[in-house]
């Protein structure tokens, strides 16, 4: 990924300086972005569909998770962009500063297939759940979406994207307000924060699993990384902190507010969604969920048409979010290891392998549609190729943002060191878990 002139950051001038490095809080709030987005982007339709077996199996006896995970996910994204912004390069391309091309290429490889089975998963959530709410044959409407949601990432500039995609995640909030048509037992809920009443079996490490393989995923790992290197790309005044480290004070507090909300907002609707379903699915005997879209359609009996349409809603919204995400970030990293030209910013015959790959993870999504395939077995194995894959990059990065080689002065201070491997041994249980109680 690079600029289409190069830029030197030479002596930046006061107005320049006040730019960079000081900047008032509401300037910052204005530059969310990155983080905001990969957090919405982790309640796709498929994480709606794990959070909801959560509270349909469990009640609210998972809560906990959430708190477990929210300061493991914020530091693995906290270390993506810091990654992004101080190099001015991808995680793929950090990655083989450290390995074998060939070992970063087989985990590109297993990030493809992975991505390419939740975005066929994620397109088909969202046709059936138009077809609950309008009526129209699924077919044709998941079709729609995956060619409104190509044609947006190949021939909408990414400044103008991003701000589409900033405001696309608000639809998540449409799980926080179920919470106010449903009826919540909130000293119940309190006590699944606290003191679950949990029987732990092969049953409960599956959901645990699942849970922790939904939220701690490889495709945000490299789209928050190369989302900071297009936003340095994308203004004339920004750089790289590894030449401009005069811009790190404004730029790394950014990334740790940026991140910070958007993993807050990916915990808080995750928390909505097993609270809705424990209170409404789970009370009225409704263990098992399929998809995302039979959660919809059970809530509808069970909690009114009005959750049912707010539930319909997200899942449309986060699939149209978690989209160009999925598609994206594969091909990025694939861009990256074969030295291609890499930008949403580019047009497509600026950047035809970025763009071929993108637009065959979309095709091989949509066709899984066709195949006799299980998508819930599909789903399960794409955690399973998530879970094994994330532990290799993310002891990549934590390596990366160690180095002082890489980071100069920028490298991760002890606290998030120590949170980030924290994270990194977590998912590496999960993954034997994930064999163990499969």
């Amino acid at each position: 990924m690079t600029n289409t002139a190069p830029k030197s950051p030479g002596d930046p001038s006061e107005e320049g300086d006040a730019l960079r490095d000081g900047g008032s809080e509401l300037a910052i709030l204005k530059q969310l972005g990155p983080g905001l987005i990969t957090g919405a982007a982790d309640d796709d339709p498929s994480g709606i569909a794990t959070y909801s077996q959560a509270g349909a199996q469990f009640g609210f006896n998972l809560l906990w998770l959430m708190l477990l995970t929210y300061p493991l996910m914020s530091a693995i994204q906290m270390i993506s962009g810091r990654i992004g912004r101080v190099t001015g390069c991808g995680l793929a391309a950090n990655l083989r500063t450290i390995w074998p091309r060939s070992m970063v290429l087989l985990l590109v490889g297993l990030l493809f297939v992975a991505n390419a089975i939740n975005i066929g998963a994620n397109l088909s959530a969202m046709g059936a759940s138009a077809e609950l709410a309008t009526g129209l044959p699924s077919m044709p409407v998941t079709i729609l979406f995956a060619i409104v949601s190509l044609g947006l990432q190949m021939f909408v500039p990414y400044h103008r994207y991003a701000s589409y995609l900033k405001w696309l995640t608000m639809v998540v909030l449409s799980y926080v307000a179920v919470l106010f048509v449903v009826e919540i037992d909130w000293l119940e809920a309190a006590k699944g924060f606290v003191l679950p009443s949990l029987e732990l079996n092969g049953k409960t490490f599956t959901v645990i699993v699942a849970i922790l393989g939904t939220t701690i995923s490889p495709y945000l790992f490299f789209w928050q990384t190369s989302q900071e290197v297009e936003e340095i790309d994308g203004k004339d005044e920004a750089y790289p902190l590894r030449e401009a480290p005069r811009q790190a004070k404004r730029e790394l507090k950014r990334i740790r507010i940026d991140t910070f909300a958007g993993m807050a907002i990916s915990n808080l609707v995750a928390i909505a969604i097993i609270m809705s379903t424990a209170a409404t699915l789970h009370a009225s005997g409704k263990t098992h969920i399929g998809t995302a879209a039979d959660v919809a359609e059970a809530l509808k009996p069970v909690a009114g048409n009005f959750a049912f349409a707010l539930f319909s809603i997200g899942i449309i919204g986060t699939g149209m979010l978690s989209i160009p995400v999925l598609a994206g970030s594969a091909a990025y990293a694939a861009s990256e290891c074969f030295g291609w030209a890499c930008s949403l910013e580019s047009r497509p015959k600026e950047a035809i392998g970025f763009y071929g790959v993108i637009a065959i993870a979309t095709v091989v999504g949509l066709a899984i549609e066709f195949l006799p395939i299980d998508p819930i077995r599909a789903l399960f194995w794409s955690a399973v190729i998530n879970g094994f894959v994330a532990v290799p990059i993310m002891v990549g990065m934590m390596m990366v943002v160690s180095r002082h080689a890489r980071m100069r002065q920028f490298i991760a201070r002890p606290v998030l060191v120590f949170t980030g491997w924290m994270a990194t041994a977590v998912m590496g249980v999960a993954a034997a878990a994930m064999l163990i109680y499969r």
